[in-house]
């Protein structure tokens, strides 16, 4: 028997406004397992960083359970329970580290810390808070969905018992149903990071039928834990009369523009090239006019300057800029 759910009642489980909305429109569902893994792709894949963050704000510090953040009645009693061993474990001392913790941990990254509560003593919360506390803003973000996500799934576990009981039918959804192994929680979150588009990750074929540019970009301020908007981006391609711009030497006009755009609201640029199956090997750089977007910042621009080989013609590359005003990482993703 399908089970339909209300927009407002996925609310209780996700602070996320586009993550209840995209649930109910998908919704009913046949089972809980496929209302879980409903829930991983909507969560991973078509919400934004904002809806992210509009998440984690729906939770309460851990040790407040009087906090106006969350959204409704529902998940205000459902976060009270999940912390309930933490304050059955707690001593005046520890809540009160626990507190300044918080603190310091919120003034870093701009949100509270998340974790999910459910079974763990304060001394464990509290070990694992100074644990990920030295962390840099984009990995702590990482795991801050994961744990999001964890407290979901147990969430929508709750709400399907909810439903399902009667005096006839009756049934527990055990914790194991609503866990998911570290490892393809992290792999599908550096999708979300590193995907240009909405579209879930796939393996390159052989012989691939692009749908998008083979080079592609997006910048995540990571001071603000928010995508980078209206930032210039330019691409350009290696032609000098050198096989290879040489370190130290003059560019002598060897680079050729390839194309430009301006990062959107989610921090992804346009195209920047032409769509082609297979793309021309050799030495590329794309540049962004981060001093335009942070006039206090270190840096006026960032150029990132990566090779494709000719064994790499079909691949996708994708480079994000990870941006604070005075540092800057970044990888190939794809």
């Amino acid at each position: 028997m399908e089970s339909g759910f209300e927009e407002k009642e996925f609310l209780a489980c996700c602070g996320s406004t586009a993550f209840a909305r995209e649930m109910a429109a998908v919704a009913p569902f046949a089972s809980f397992e496929q209302a879980v893994e409903a829930a991983r792709y909507i969560w991973f894949n078509k919400v934004d960083v904002n809806g992210w963050l509009e998440a984690f704000a729906a939770h309460p510090q851990i040790g407040d359970t009087k906090s106006e953040n969350q959204k409704s009645e529902t998940s205000k009693q459902w976060s009270k329970g999940e912390q309930s061993t933490a304050l059955a474990t707690a001593t005046d001392s520890t809540l009160q580290e626990l507190l300044v913790w918080n603190s310091l941990y919120s003034r870093k990254f701009g949100y509270v810390f998340l974790i999910c509560a459910s079974g763990r003593s304060t001394p464990e919360i509290l070990a694992e808070l100074k644990k990920r506390f030295p962390n840099r803003p984009i990995v702590e973000f990482e795991i801050a969905a994961q744990e999001q996500m964890k407290i979901t799934e147990l969430r929508l576990a709750k709400l399907f018992t909810a439903k399902d009981k009667s005096p006839s039918v009756g049934r527990e959804y055990s914790v194991t149903q609503v866990t998911k192994a570290e490892e393809d929680r992290v792999n599908i979150i550096g999708a979300h990071l590193t995907a240009a588009s909405g579209a879930p990750a796939v393996k390159a074929s052989q012989s691939p039928v692009r749908t998008r540019p083979p080079i592609t970009t997006h910048v995540l301020d990571v001071s603000r834990g928010s995508p980078g908007m209206g930032i210039e981006v330019s691409l350009e391609m290696w032609k000098g009369t050198q096989p290879l711009p040489l370190f130290g030497e003059p560019d002598s006009g060897g680079w050729i523009f390839q194309g430009s755009s301006i990062t959107d609201n989610d921090g992804r640029s346009g195209h920047l090239m032409s769509i082609v199956d297979n793309v021309e090997p050799g030495i590329y750089r794309i540049s962004f006019n981060t001093g335009k977007y942070c006039p206090n910042g270190f840096f006026p621009y960032v150029s990132i300057i990566f090779e494709i080989k000719e064994s790499q013609r079909s691949e996708h590359f994708h480079v994000p800029l990870l941006l604070s005003p005075f540092s800057f990482t970044t990888y190939r993703g794809s």
